[in-house]
């Protein structure tokens, strides 16, 4: 029998020697997949396109690219050294640095996932209304209808257990790279090089501070459709072997990778920069379109329908799952760790579905609700992607998880890149989407003090307090600044 991992709260409502169903190297790679491929790969080439010139996609794809493989490669050299820790980021943030930033990195991480949903629904009928008008451009009453429709269908299915949801998942995950696949492979034969090199840096020519800033502005689009590479590290607890979620991290990663540097590079080929920026949702369509005609759209776009329905799924299997393991470790209130009979975390599931449901409704308030909700759930999630990069720094520097003598350079170097690239992201951010997301952030330190309470604890440390005065601060300062005008939803 296996027994479920961190089971000593008395929450769960299942014996802990119930069989608990596992996942494979397969699921878990769907997972990774699944998770990285959304929307957003099929609006990445007009995303990038918004503040770059080809030359500057290129170069931000090389420092995402070094970034990202070296925080991937850190994932997995942590599920290895740490195989006591499961929950990932969660996790890593609170065996290296404490509770409360290991309830913060989990916080964050949880708003990342919910407000990514948010973003997913909104693309999503923009397809929809490619075939059915009622919902045109994805942000109407129509489309807000349609996507809380979606929203319970998804909590119906993660209900009955995440087991059950990864296999659904499996397939969409395969189903998604048909359309992929096809739009690379026709598009390489349309791909025009003076195109692609007509003002290569922008109007001009090459200026470095020019450059710069457009490098910079890809850096959201860039993590938000990596935002997933941990996923099979998340649901570390789950896997049917330890070995497997390193594999499932590193293969997915890459493969996903080359995927996307592919898409943003030979669209800009096709069309100029200019027409890209301003091209209809999703963008891959209408690039297809236009090499190949009607056809090409409508296979996009069914590819895309598929594609968000499984991210979505694997979205919300992610966000119920943190705040579930964290609640197990009771560093999240108890309430959080409840499960159904169908050992699903009932509880965190219903709070991240009914926050998405409230959010949907941003569609009738704003014209920018996808660019709005990706940017944030992208800021919400550069904390505990750089904790986690910290993380592999400090193990690769200790003594748990190595045999004696053994070298541990190569770690510490994808440790200091990863954090590197951490820092550099919460730089490339920007103060205006920093400070919106404190907004999220500072309201989570009450749970902090509830759970605290349930465990006994009674206060918060000084380094605790100086952390919720600070959140709080610039919460306040971010109030301010919109209540002035300064800063826009």
């Amino acid at each position: 029998m296996v027994t479920k991992p961190h089971d000593t709260t008395g929450t769960s409502g299942t014996s802990p020697a119930k069989q608990q169903k596992k996942l494979g190297f397969f699921a878990l790679t769907a997972v990774v997949v699944g998770s990285m491929i959304g929307g957003g790969a099929f609006n990445l080439a007009a995303d990038m396109a918004v503040g770059a010139s080809a030359g500057a996609v290129l170069i931000g794809w090389v420092i995402t690219g070094i970034g990202i493989i070296a925080l991937g490669l850190s994932f997995q050299n942590l599920t290895m050294r740490r195989p006591d820790l499961d929950g990932g980021i969660y996790s890593y943030a609170r065996a290296g640095f404490g509770p409360f930033v290991g309830f913060n990195s989990a916080w964050g991480y949880w708003l990342s996932a919910w407000l990514g949903n948010v973003a997913y629904a909104t693309l999503l009928f923009s397809s929809v209304g490619y075939f059915f008008p009622v919902f045109e451009g994805g942000q109407n009453l129509a489309s807000i209808l349609g996507a809380s429709v979606l929203l319970w269908l998804v909590h119906a299915l993660i209900l009955r257990g995440v087991h059950e949801a990864s296999l659904v998942n499996i397939i969409t995950t395969i189903a998604k790279l048909v359309p992929i696949f096809a739009f690379i492979t026709l598009i390489l034969f349309a791909f025009n090089l003076d195109q692609f090199t007509f003002q290569f840096f922008g109007e001009g020519g090459f200026n470095f501070s020019s450059v710069k800033e457009q490098v910079v502005s890809t850096m959201l689009v860039t993590l938000w459709v990596f935002i997933g590479v941990e996923g099979a590290v998340v649901l570390s607890g789950r896997a049917n072997k330890r070995s497997d979620i390193g594999k499932a991290t590193v293969i997915g990663l890459i493969g996903t990778l080359i995927i996307y540097v592919l898409i943003s590079v030979m669209s800009l080929g096709v069309m100029s920069n200019a027409d890209l920026a301003t091209i209809d949702r999703p963008a891959m369509a209408y690039i297809l379109e236009s090499v190949v005609g009607q056809w090409g759209a409508v296979l996009i776009n069914i590819g895309l329908v598929i594609s968000v329905l499984g991210a979505w799924l694997g979205w919300t299997l992610l966000a119920a799952e943190i705040p579930y393991i964290a609640a197990k470790d009771g560093v999240f209130p108890k309430w959080f760790a409840k499960e159904n009979k169908n050992e699903a975390p009932v509880n965190a599931l219903w709070l991240t579905n009914g926050l998405i449901q409230l959010f949907l409704f941003t569609f009738l308030i704003s014209d920018a609700a996808y660019t709005f909700a990706f940017s944030l759930a992208s800021s919400a999630i550069l904390i505990p992607y750089a904790v986690s990069a910290f993380f592999q720094v400090k193990v690769s520097r200790g003594e748990i998880g190595y045999a004696p003598g053994e070298k541990r350079t190569r770690d510490l170097m994808l440790g200091l890149v990863a954090s590197a690239y951490g820092i550099w992201l919460i730089y490339a951010a920007g103060m205006d989407y920093l400070l919106l997301t404190t907004l999220l952030y500072a309201p989570g330190t009450l749970l902090y003090v509830k759970a605290q309470r349930e465990a006994g604890i009674k206060g918060l440390t000084k380094w605790e307090w100086t952390g919720t005065a600070v959140l709080t601060v610039l919460a306040f300062a971010a109030l301010i600044a919109m209540w002035n005008g300064n800063l826009s939803i």
